[in-house]
């Protein structure tokens, strides 16, 4: 015998999971892409500075590029974040 669970998730059908798992994938390799070209604009910008004020060290380079990193993870998170809470079933 097969015994029933009570959790709306578990209780889903195999045809559901198979449809909801692409999304996903491609959500989050969205958030990854959009992560990539935030931290490459922010290393591009920060070349370019450096080039133009003549900097001896790449002084604008390293900074926008830790810009954009902190800037490309609190866009991601809060995208994560806020999409995980569109996930929970309904009552």
């Amino acid at each position: 015998m097969k015994k029933e669970s009570k959790h709306p998730i578990i209780d889903q059908s195999d045809a559901s999971k198979r449809k909801a798992t692409p999304n996903v994938y491609l959500k989050y390799s969205g958030m990854a892409f959009q992560m990539g070209i935030i931290i490459l604009l922010g290393a591009l910008l920060g070349r370019k500075l450096d080039a133009y004020f003549q900097s001896p060290k790449p002084w604008f380079t390293m900074v926008f590029s830790l810009v954009a990193v902190a800037a490309a993870l609190y866009i991601s998170l809060k995208d994560f974040l806020s999409s995980g809470n569109n996930n929970q079933p309904h009552k």
